[in-house]
């Protein structure tokens, strides 16, 4: 009884951890992956989910680590209301795979370097991202790195439809079956 009421003293004001944690990954975090955790954060944002799921993105490369996100996507996601100010680019680490529930590539490419770095009790966690896109069906999120700005609407018209799908799969698939709580 007193060891619980030190607990509760302990995690007075803390916030509770997340039932589910998401990292979306591209090659070097500037681009694409930033993108989709601004995405993704609003529509947890939105559903009321904030407590409940948490999401982060890193580079399978270590290119711009403490960078800002490329210029072009943050002005394209602003342009639609996402708020990329915040992010810098981080290289995926080892302790990422323990820690997160999903480890969601952008393309084939970074699930390749995910799936070599990675151990093998974690494998199970990385999937392509795209899996979960119902109007776009293809399998990578092109790189809009070297094109024009119209790469980056485009880059955010796939993660807008993807985001979408992978909140509803959390929601109805991942959330329940934790703490035996469903949504």
């Amino acid at each position: 009884m007193i060891a619980s009421l030190i607990r509760g003293v302990l995690s007075f004001g803390k916030k509770p951890e997340p039932r589910f944690r998401v990292l979306f990954v591209c090659m070097a975090n500037i681009c694409r992956s930033p993108t989709a955790e601004a995405v993704f954060r609003r529509h947890i944002d939105l559903a009321g989910l904030a407590h409940e799921i948490h999401c982060a993105s890193a580079g399978t490369h270590d290119l711009h680590r403490g960078a800002a996100p490329d210029g072009r996507a943050r002005a394209a996601a602003l342009q639609r209301g996402y708020d990329m100010s915040r992010l810098r680019a981080r290289q995926v680490s080892d302790e990422d795979f323990e820690r997160f529930d999903m480890i969601l590539a952008m393309d084939q490419q970074n699930m390749d370097a995910l799936g070599q770095r990675c151990p093998s009790s974690y494998q199970g966690k990385i999937q392509l991202f795209m899996q979960f896109a119902q109007r776009h069906r293809v399998s990578d999120v092109p790189d809009p790195y070297f094109g024009n700005t119209r790469g980056f609407e485009l880059v955010l018209d796939m993660i807008e439809d993807a985001c979408t799908a992978l909140l509803e799969h959390i929601r109805v698939h991942e959330l329940p079956s934790r703490h035996g709580r469903p949504l």
